[in-house]
C-alpha cells in the first residue's frame, strides 16, 4: 500500500464536485486501501477521495471498531442536532464550531459492489456528513460559526 498526499485548503480540487464510481475495479480497490493507510498515518477519523486528488464519490470513516468504506454514498436521513468542534486533515491546525445532525443514515456500496445502509451517531454522524460534504466540494470551514487555531487562543469570526 501507499501513503497518499492529502490536499490542503486552497487547492482547487477540494472545491470540485466528485463523479460517481461507475465500476469497482482494481484501481478503486487500490485507492481504498491507500486511503486507509493514509488515514491511519494521519490519525484522522475520515478521508474523502477528493482530499487525495481523486474526484470520485468515495470516502472512508474510522468508526473506532473498523474503517468503513463508502462508495457512491447517499444520505437517506438526518435527525437531531449537535454543535461541536470540527477539524479536517486538509485544514491542519484549524478548527471550527459546526452544527451537524446527531444521527445520519447513509446508503452506499462496499468494495464488492454490495449495497448497505449504515447509521452513525454523534462523532460518527459528524464524520459521515463531513466526508460527504467533501464529495460536493464543501469544506467544514464553509459551515463553521467560528474558527480558531490549534492553540485555541486565536479566534476568527
Amino acid at each position: 500500500m501507499a501513503l497518499l498526499n492529502i490536499l490542503r485548503e486552497g487547492e482547487e480540487t477540494l472545491r470540485k464536485k466528485s463523479r460517481p464510481v461507475e465500476v469497482i475495479n482494481p484501481r478503486v480497490l487500490r485507492l481504498l486501501d491507500d486511503m486507509k493507510d493514509t488515514l491511519k498515518k494521519a490519525e484522522g477519523v475520515g478521508l474523502a477521495a477528493p482530499q487525495v486528488g481523486v474526484l470520485r464519490r468515495i470516502f472512508i470513516v474510522d468508526t473506532g471498531e473498523k474503517v468503513m468504506e463508502f462508495i457512491n454514498p447517499v444520505i437517506l436521513q438526518e435527525d437531531g442536532v449537535q454543535v461541536g468542534t470540527e477539524g479536517c486533515l486538509s485544514c491542519p491546525g484549524k478548527y471550527g464550531i459546526v452544527s451537524r445532525p446527531m444521527r445520519t443514515k447513509v446508503k452506499a456500496l462496499d468494495r464488492n459492489g454490495n449495497e448497505f445502509v449504515f447509521e452513525g451517531e454523534e462523532l460518527i454522524s459528524r464524520a459521515l456528513c463531513h466526508e460527504y460534504d467533501h464529495l460536493d466540494g464543501i469544506l467544514y470551514v464553509d459551515k463553521a460559526s467560528e474558527m480558531f487555531s490549534a492553540d485555541a487562543r486565536e479566534f476568527d469570526d
